[in-house]
């Protein structure tokens, strides 16, 4: 039943005029202008405050809601005159303002190279696909970009000297094969999204299509002149497969380093190709001299048809000239000669008579110095 008095006491404290809802007023005097909490027991909370235990306790000694917010800016430097205040306040101010500036323009504004292309991901899915240039979007993380170089063309070696890559040929020998492929990006949003590791998927593509290849072709066009056939089908074979994982990948081309029997036989097989390359070195050098002696043949053949038509026009004079030029070509070297002429003798001893005018011409001078004496 005690209630009732104390809601009583708190209606004639809001209707009285003399008091405000703090007791009486103590003439607007104070440090600050604040309001002082009522000290006559005429006001509305004329029972004394009780202390209860809780989180306001924190706050220390708490005695109405001015002085706990007062005491709340002095704490965290929002009142004037506290640390918090003046110049060391406007410092953390503007440094926020700069700090946002250049989150914003360094995830809004982006610079494409001319041979990259930027992907642009709106909360981690795709949204376009951003040209050479500047480009604009939205501040992380909302969007963000991904630069992909698409011109840079990426090699994979597969197989070297000290790792040996076997592969079955066609007819049953196994050939010890390196090789590289070259590649580059054709479509950026699809290599980002469509592969898990690209570069892998890449690698085991290859080597899956030079088995399949390897295995179809015999070991001499393995290592002989068939190279250029087995990269064009590799090739064109892992552009097929990549092209079915929507990849976006293009390969520019295959190149066979190395294609060797196995180490443990290498040995045998070098000295059975230099074996075929001498026998080869053997057969072009029998038709180069199958060449030559057919076109002496057909010179030959050709010149013979020419001196037939002269002697088809003259007979008697292309015989005679035959016979003049051939006997030319059989006496040149001969000692003798034998002129069958009327009136002439049958033997004339050329040779010998040269030979005595010569011994004359020595003995002459021999002669006129013996005389003299």
């Amino acid at each position: 039943m005690n209630i009732f008095p104390g809601w009583a006491s708190r209606a004639r404290g809001l209707f009285a005029d003399s008091k405000g809802p703090w007791g009486p007023s103590s003439g607007g005097s104070g440090s600050g202008g604040g309001v002082e909490p009522p000290s006559s027991p005429g006001g509305p909370w004329t029972d004394a405050p009780r202390r209860r235990p809780g989180p306001a306790a924190s706050f220390g000694n708490v005695s109405n809601l001015d002085d706990f917010i007062r005491k709340s800016r002095a704490r965290f430097g929002g009142g004037p005159g506290t640390p918090g205040s003046g110049p060391n306040r406007r410092f953390l101010v503007w440094g926020a303002l700069a700090f946002l500036a250049l989150w914003l323009v360094f995830t809004t504004f982006h610079s494409i190279a001319p041979g990259e292309r930027g992907v642009v991901t709106t909360l981690g899915r795709y949204s376009r696909t951003l040209n050479p240039g500047i480009g604009f979007t939205l501040p992380s993380p909302i969007e963000r970009v991904q630069k992909v170089d698409v011109e840079n063309i990426r090699e994979e070696n597969l197989g070297s000297a000290s790792e040996e890559t076997l592969m079955l040929t066609g007819d049953q020998n196994i050939i010890d094969i390196a090789y590289q492929v070259r590649w580059n990006i054709r479509d950026p949003e699809a290599y980002l999204f469509n592969l898990a590791e690209p570069q892998d998927t890449v690698r085991q593509v290859a080597e899956s299509s030079m088995r399949a290849v390897i295995g179809s072709v015999s070991l001499n066009d393995a290592i002989g002149e068939g190279r250029g056939d087995i990269e064009a089908r590799v090739t064109e074979q892992m552009q097929r497969v990549l092209d079915a994982y929507r990849s976006g990948v293009t390969v520019q081309g295959i190149s066979i380093r190395q294609a060797d029997p196995p180490a443990a036989v290498n040995e045998a097989f070098k000295q059975v190709t230099a074996a075929q390359q001498q026998a080869q070195s053997y057969l072009n050098e029998a038709r180069a001299y199958a060449l030559q002696v057919t076109a002496r043949a057909q010179g030959e053949a050709a010149a013979f048809d020419k001196v037939y038509e002269q002697y088809s026009l003259a007979p008697e004079v292309t015989r005679r000239r035959m016979y003049y030029e051939t006997m030319e070509r059989v006496l040149r070297n001969v000692d003798k000669t034998i002129v069958e002429a009327p009136g002439v003798n049958s033997y004339l001893p050329l040779p010998q008579v040269q030979q005595q005018q010569r011994s004359s011409g020595t003995t002459q001078p021999s002669a006129s110095s013996g005389g003299s004496r």
